[in-house]
């Protein structure tokens, strides 16, 4: 069953993932305290998705995977912290109020009067909650009503029922996702240098780069693929996905949406490209 077109937009939630291309945790910090400072949509219960890449002014290379101290992270936001209900350690939800937590008590919905972050140890982050309307959304919205729990549309997918493990499904993938684009724009990257030396060498018939730079260039290429499988763990399905079949099924078409599969096969074909050319000269 499809929304009606004039319920479609009603009562969306925006939502945001960032991966965060850095040395340092000093972006978190600021995503904390913009979280803090944005003010809130009031009266709707819509979240929207908006997926892009946080890369540092300076150029700098992304941080060293594992980096974000989750552990500092949560001692400094203690009172947001919200308990985790799985035995996952490698990310933090973390929640921060519009109004004090007695008021919710009063009947204002809690997930309408909130603002959450999901981070992640290896760099993404999400933001429920805050809105931007520079970037391209992704829609859900909480209808009690549904006879399923859940259903997807174009661009949105409605949930019977919005919890925080529904939001840890949720930022899960998004943080995955958005972690694989930045892989995507570093191997595309290494493609194309590959490509050019490949037309040098039809251009010359000689190869001009030294041995230790194409070793390293292969590596790097080798590392990206370690990271996104086991860093990210790409392939690792949520606990809370195993435990209950309506998160499951979040989780599955949230992945399909967002196409994790298939672009991980062309990141691996492209990878797959740069060692069978190169691999032979060593």
């Amino acid at each position: 069953m499809e929304l009606k077109e004039d319920e479609s937009d009603f009562g969306k939630i925006p939502v945001k993932a960032y991966f965060l291309c850095t040395r340092t945790g000093s972006e978190m910090q600021l995503l904390a305290t913009c979280v803090l400072l944005l003010p809130i949509l009031s009266g709707s219960a819509l979240l929207t998705f908006t997926a892009f890449v946080l890369f540092p002014r300076d150029g700098s290379q992304i941080h060293r995977f594992g980096s974000i101290d989750l552990k500092n992270m949560q001692g400094e936001h203690l009172i947001n912290v919200v308990p985790p209900t799985s035995r996952s350690t490698n990310y933090i939800v973390l929640r921060y109020y519009d109004y004090q937590p007695e008021i919710t008590a009063l009947g204002i919905k809690e997930n309408v009067s909130c603002r959450y972050m999901v981070v992640f140890q290896y760099g993404s982050a999400v933001l429920i909650n805050i809105e931007d309307h520079e970037v391209e959304n992704y829609a859900i919205k909480e209808k009690p009503r549904l006879e399923d729990d859940m259903q997807g549309g174009p661009d949105y997918i409605v949930l019977k029922t919005l919890d925080t493990d529904s939001i840890r499904i949720i930022g899960s993938v998004l943080g995955q996702s958005i972690a694989l684009d930045y892989f995507v724009s570093q191997v595309d990257g290494m493609v194309e240098e590959f490509a050019g030396i490949n037309r040098g060498m039809e251009k010359t018939g000689t190869f001009t780069m030294d041995r230790t730079t194409l070793i390293k260039l292969v590596g790097k290429a080798n590392s990206n693929l370690a990271d996104v499988i086991l860093k990210v763990g790409l392939f690792e399905r949520s606990e809370i996905a195993w435990k209950d079949a309506k998160y499951s099924q979040i989780y599955e078409y949230l992945r399909d949406e967002y196409e994790v599969a298939q672009r991980f096969g062309s990141l691996d074909f492209k990878l797959k490209f740069v060692e069978v050319c190169f691999l032979p000269t060593f």
